[in-house]
């Protein structure tokens, strides 16, 4: 299994297109507890802002990826406007996860850059202007295409920000990084993870931490945290999440939830079911 495709087991993609067409002036999108959002500028120009101080000018057909769930506004010209698609994006249950954690605020990427963007957004374009049975779903498995195209690049790029992605494109760290993903009920500890990667201990450590922005043992709790709450929401029982993500018992995976998210896994699955 690929790295990417690992990850996307874990936090499987989840797009949705809802909207294709022209825009004018300003457009404001609220902020989302669960979701980024996507847009794709076709033709014309337009300008990205609500990002921190910063405001992107679009003057080529470009993707934007907001991985995270924040507000901000798109604003296209009076006159002729632009071309836009625009969707929202989840990874596994939404919120925080490796995937959005690892991407800086905003990705731009003209649509000449990635590879078989042009394709795709055609289609999206036919699906969404011809009145065919199922076209919101194929606009929705298109967008996701178009994100899996998107990550790959990114990973290629090195335009990721840390986190689990840029140590997936590292060559050594992410040998340990994908061991730690098959099997994280191991009991591991960064002599064990140094040695998958090929690596002195305290190299590794070094390298980890520099190219992820985590401790290995940092990387390894908000991992299994991560499949935690997966299996937790899949309606697995809490003891039976423990030791499939490597805790000895119910008690102690309550006391990793408590010290991380301030909730139990209970508590926290009955928020998480509301969101």
């Amino acid at each position: 299994m690929d790295k990417l495709t690992g990850l996307l087991s874990h936090f499987s993609l989840h797009a949705g297109v809802f909207y294709t067409g022209n825009i004018c002036g300003a457009h404001d999108f609220e902020a989302d507890t669960l979701r980024g959002h996507i847009h794709l500028v076709r033709r014309g120009a337009a300008r990205l802002s609500g990002i921190g101080d910063a405001v992107i000018d679009i003057v080529e057909p470009s993707i934007l990826f907001l991985p995270r769930p924040v507000a901000h506004r798109l604003i296209a010209g009076a006159d002729e406007g632009a071309d836009v698609v625009c969707g929202s994006v989840r990874f596994g249950i939404g919120g925080a996860n490796p995937l959005s954690d690892s991407l800086p605020d905003v990705v731009l990427v003209e649509l000449a850059n990635l590879r078989g963007a042009g394709v795709l957004l055609d289609l999206m374009l036919e699906e969404a202007f011809t009145p065919h049975s199922g076209a919101q779903a194929a606009l929705d498995r298109l967008c996701e295409v178009l994100m899996i195209r998107l990550l790959r690049y990114c990973i290629e790029q090195r335009l990721t920000a840390g986190g689990a992605l840029a140590g997936l494109a590292d060559l050594r760290l992410s040998k340990a990084m994908l061991a730690i993903h098959a099997d994280p009920a191991r009991n591991w500890d960064v002599s064990d993870m140094a040695a998958v990667a090929g690596m002195s201990r305290a190299r590794f450590a070094t390298r980890f931490h520099a190219v992820t922005g985590a401790t290995p043992a940092g990387y390894l709790l908000q991992w299994r945290l991560a499949a935690a709450k997966r299996l937790l929401r899949h309606g697995r029982g809490v003891q039976d999440v423990a030791a499939e993500v490597g805790y000895g018992s119910a008690g102690a995976l309550s006391r990793a939830f408590l010290r991380q998210l301030g909730l139990t896994p209970s508590a926290w699955l009955k928020h998480a079911l509301l969101a």
